[in-house]
């Protein structure tokens, strides 16, 4: 009776041994399922996949894959990594979709998301996601995804926002206003602090962790055709109140000049460490950052709260993340583009790799996000607003950034530099019509 029972559980762990070994070889980091399989999609996706440069993440993605392509198959879904030149590579696909050369199914960065819409290039999703599920996305990521048809053309799966960091033991309360805000970094500099922290040197973030400011007050890049709008009528009053607002942190010092240098949050997290800093502009990421890199004691004190806007109620953030949609003209590679999305990103990649969902009840469904940390975040995110998927945008951003620099260190007069920056946006949009 015993030999009976230790030959069948060696079988069985020779059994167990031989569907890991398979279910392993289903997965490489350029292919998802077995070589010869009948039927083929091409993914082009970023590092969020089996071969990512995160260990955790990539076995975790090799494991999800694994799972997918066993409910799937005679499926071969072909790999292809993008590069960190994410710009570029994007730009770089919508010309080939537009020349029927792009892949059956890819990442779409949700900043660019509408300009892939715009031409035509991705196909609907609305068969593989109910009503209740587009319904349960924040309101932003909704409008991201829909067509001027009301169809949805992608499925966007995880976000990000900006928030205020602050050291409790310096600012024991969340400021609520503009005025609060300055009045709290000036307080900290009295405790000897360097006051409050953001991006202001020559990069994106510069322009997207400011527009937050803009933005609370109703403010608009572009008008619906996608013409720039900025710097007429009431949007201009509400850009230069939002430069100014960040113009005279600066000469206040309330924030100290070298934001003109910061262009990288780990600067930031840097000055965290470094206990000279008690307030900064940052992303939700961040704090998961701060959780590894302080002592346990240290983090205690961290905590964050929403972007103040001019007034109380007043506000807005910044949001991105990425989103799946399908380029393929077959049917099947439409659906099993859309499953991929659904069944392998959507939720388990979230958790995965703790990245925010964009639906309100995936919150509730995973453990990871039912933290206060992340529900407060979730609750921001109602008022998260996505940059313009518009071609100008990139020159928006661009003049932005320059004439941060130059409000800041004093070279221009802010309604100097609105009107620069404007002359060169204009003739840009004038070139690309």
């Amino acid at each position: 009776m015993r030999k009976r029972l230790v030959t069948a559980l060696l079988a069985s762990a020779v059994a167990f041994a031989t569907a890991s070994s398979q279910a392993e070889d289903l997965v490489t980091k350029s292919r998802i399922g077995p070589a010869d399989a009948p039927k083929s999609l091409t993914f082009r996706l970023t590092g969020d996949g089996p071969d990512s440069t995160d260990p955790v993440w990539a076995e975790g993605y090799k494991k999800l894959f694994g799972d997918f392509i066993q409910r799937h198959p005679g499926w071969k879904i072909e790999l292809e990594r993008m590069s960190d030149n994410i710009g570029q590579e994007q730009a770089r696909m919508l010309e080939q979709a537009k020349a029927g050369r792009g892949p059956d199914c890819a990442a779409v960065d949700s900043f660019v998301l509408a300009l892939f819409i715009g031409a035509g290039v991705l196909k609907p999703l609305d068969a593989y996601f109910t009503k209740d599920e587009v319904n349960d996305l924040f309101p932003f990521v909704r409008q991201g995804i829909t067509g001027k048809d009301g169809k949805i053309y992608a499925w966007w799966w995880d976000t990000d926002l900006r928030v205020l960091y602050r050291k409790k033991d310096v600012v024991p309360d969340a400021p609520k206003t503009w005025d609060e805000l300055k009045a709290a970094a000036l307080a900290s500099k009295e405790k000897g602090m360097e006051g409050l922290l953001f991006n202001a040197g020559r990069w994106e973030a510069t322009t997207f962790d400011w527009l937050a400011n803009f933005w609370s007050q109703g403010g608009k890049l572009v008008d619906d055709s996608g013409k720039p709008v900025f710097a007429e009528g009431e949007n201009r009053e509400k850009f230069l109140k939002a430069v100014k607002y960040f113009k005279d942190l600066v000469d206040s010092g309330a924030a100290p000049k070298r934001v003109t240098t910061v262009m990288n949050y780990d600067e930031l997290n840097a000055a965290a460490a470094a206990g000279t800093t008690a307030l900064f502009i940052g992303g939700n990421w961040q704090y998961g950052q701060l959780k590894t890199i302080l002592e346990p004691e240290a983090f205690e004190q961290w905590t964050f709260s929403e972007i103040p806007g001019p007034t109380a109620g007043q506000n807005a953030t910044g949001t991105g993340g990425w989103t799946v949609g399908a380029f393929a003209n077959d049917p099947e590679k439409v659906a099993m583009c859309a499953a991929i999305a659904k069944e392998v990103y959507s939720g388990l990649g979230n958790a995965l790799q703790q990245q925010l969902p964009t639906s309100k009840a995936q919150y509730d469904k995973f453990d990871v996000f039912k933290t206060e940390a992340n529900k407060a975040f979730a609750a921001a995110l109602t008022h998260g607003q996505a940059r313009p998927g518009v071609p100008i945008y990139a020159e928006i951003s661009n003049q932005i950034q320059v004439m941060m620099g130059e409000v800041l260190a004093g070279t221009k007069t802010p309604e100097a530099a609105l009107d620069a920056a404007n002359a060169a946006v204009q003739a840009a949009y004038t070139r690309q019509k």
